[in-house]
């Protein structure tokens, strides 16, 4: 086995639109790694909790309110390319993604692999 570099990227989301977001991400990047592509894991849903702001222009909720909705837990990992995480951020998952502010969240790690 050897250790190979690669972002890990995870993204939660609501379980209703999982799989647009998935159709997006792999619009933008086939996610080929290792003699494998389209290689993402997804968990059971859980929850996720916002309260929104004051100003702030919402998708659900409104400013004060304390907001608990289903989420699902998707990641998937990339080699390590800044240029190739950029423009799955931006056009995978942004574009894609219901919220304003999608909880994203990426991690430099070892895959390790033969």
């Amino acid at each position: 086995m050897k250790l190979h570099p690669v972002y890990r990227i995870t993204v939660f989301v609501p379980p209703l639109h999982l799989e647009v977001l998935k159709h997006g991400i792999l619009a933008v990047d086939d996610l080929a790694a290792g003699g494998y592509s389209h290689g993402m894991w997804e968990s059971a849903p859980g929850y996720e909790q916002f309260q929104v702001q004051a100003g702030t222009a919402s998708v659900g909720g409104t400013a004060g309110e304390l907001v608990c909705e289903p989420s699902v837990r998707l990641e998937f990992c990339i080699p390590r390319d800044p240029v190739r995480l950029q423009r799955l951020l931006e056009q995978g998952i942004a574009a894609h993604h219901p919220w304003n502010t999608p909880a994203v969240f990426v991690d430099s790690t070892e895959f390790a692999a033969p």
